[in-house]
């Protein structure tokens, strides 16, 4: 049992947390530039919706990232799980 709690917790830290890093500057990069789209084109219509819609997309993904983590880390503390840390040696 002790091998397969190493193997998750090496896929959790060199695999998902990597992941869920590079979608959370993704979705972040598409935040500011939409941003950037709605203020530098404020007077064409099309490009403000556009930067618009690519703020709404960068927020929604944005709180689902950051509402995963929260969730797992609800549900680590309620059933008195330890959270999954870098294991010792690596």
């Amino acid at each position: 049992m002790i091998v397969l709690e190493r193997f998750i917790a090496k896929v959790v830290t060199q695999i998902i947390n990597p992941v869920i890093l590079l979608l959370s500057a993704g979705a972040f990069i598409v935040f500011i530039w939409g941003v950037f789209e709605f203020i530098a084109h404020a007077g064409d219509v099309k490009k403000r919706e556009e930067g618009r819609s690519a703020i709404f997309w960068g927020l929604i993904g944005l709180v689902i990232i950051f509402g995963a983590f929260g969730i797992i880390n609800i549900a680590l503390g309620t059933f008195d799980l330890a959270p999954i840390q870098k294991p010792a040696g690596s």
